[in-house]
């Protein structure tokens, strides 16, 4: 079962209210450029089918309780890698009045890629540097 989630993750994708910079930079992993495949990996549209969550985006009181639905949907042992400077640490909205805290106060985050908007390159490097993870 360890090997088959090392060797094919599936991935959802989840904006929490970014302004769809790392949006961007997620969905042009899809491209042949990047080929986010070639580790397997699949965008699953549905949590109770997927073992990744990528969140983008700073975690908006609105959004903090579907967030926490949809990673509770999803089946265990399952994984989150947070994207970009927003879901990081807030990025410039951390002090806003409508921002319910970090990520990882709301869900457990297994692997961070910081930058405003990251690159996909480094986007790539959270999803192998997680994959190295669950080798053990």
């Amino acid at each position: 079962m360890k090997w088959a989630r090392r060797n094919s993750p599936w991935l959802l994708h989840f904006n929490t209210g970014a302004c769809n910079g790392c949006d961007i930079e997620v969905v042009s992993l899809l491209t042949p450029r990047y080929d986010v495949e070639r580790f397997g990996a699949k965008l699953e549209p549905s949590p109770r089918h997927a073992d990744v969550l990528i969140v983008t985006g700073p975690v908006t009181r609105q959004c903090a309780p579907r967030l926490k639905m949809i990673y509770e949907q999803m089946p265990s042992p399952k994984f989150v890698v947070a994207v970009g400077a927003c879901s990081c640490s807030g990025g410039i909205f951390q002090d806003c009045y409508n921002i319910s805290g970090h990520l990882d106060q709301i869900i457990p985050v297994d692997v961070y890629v910081p930058g405003c908007p990251p690159k996909p390159e480094a986007i790539l490097q959270g999803i192998a540097k997680l994959l190295e993870k669950l080798k053990g």
